[in-house]
């Protein structure tokens, strides 16, 4: 079996910042742990939002050539994905969030059981807003989400500043080990047993 794989997406325009600084302390952490890892930088990227258009119901993909369609192969292959983003008015990046709403949106494959983890970097604040908003696309995708010892955030304005965050690097190596523990458990269970049962969706309106 082929070593497990983390694709981690780099939600900041700034390639080499401060959020690059965090999901490189996991890359590290999750390597010695046997994983391999990509981080993909997407943030200084023209990902334009969804459009609703529906077309990737038809194609397969979204209608729009860029980014997403690059990082879809990649997330298909991944045992886990980590979205990392810096906070702007104690939210994640916009472009960050156009790329995962149409990346979740027209993708074909499933993602149930890929582990998922959200980190965020600010300088003071609004971390814990963007950590639950960027959260909620694994939880609606039947994504098992990894924790650590603390919420998932660095502080600092400089990648030199999140270095200093000693606590903060420390739960990103504890989210990377616990995240590469998860992988491993669901790879021995599936190969064991499968998967659970999929139900087919049900959907109800509340409007009639």
């Amino acid at each position: 079996m082929n070593n497990p794989f983390v694709l981690l997406v780099n939600g900041s325009p700034n390639a080499q910042g401060c959020t690059h600084t965090a999901l490189a302390e996991m890359a590290r952490t999750l390597n010695a742990e046997g994983i391999d890892t990509q981080i993909l930088h997407i943030g200084n990227k023209d990902i334009r939002g969804c459009i609703a258009c529906g077309r990737c119901a038809e194609l397969g993909h979204c209608i729009f050539d860029d980014p997403v369609n690059q990082a879809a192969p990649l997330l298909q292959t991944a045992d886990g994905l980590v979205v990392g983003s810096p906070v702007y008015y104690a939210s994640a990046n916009g472009t960050l969030t156009n790329f995962l709403d149409r990346l979740f949106f027209s993708t074909p494959f499933p993602k149930r059981f890929k582990v998922g983890a959200a980190i965020c970097s600010a300088r003071r604040g609004g971390t814990t807003a963007t950590f639950d908003q960027l959260n909620k696309y694994f939880t609606i995708s039947e994504m098992p989400v990894a924790s650590g010892r603390y919420w998932n955030m660095v502080h600092g304005n400089t990648p030199d500043q999140v270095l200093q965050d000693t606590e903060g690097l420390q739960n990103m190596r504890i989210l990377a080990r616990n995240m590469a523990f998860l992988i491993r458990a669901i790879r021995a269970e599936r190969s064991r047993n499968g998967l659970p049962t999929e139900e087919e969706t049900v959907y109800t309106n509340f409007i009639r």
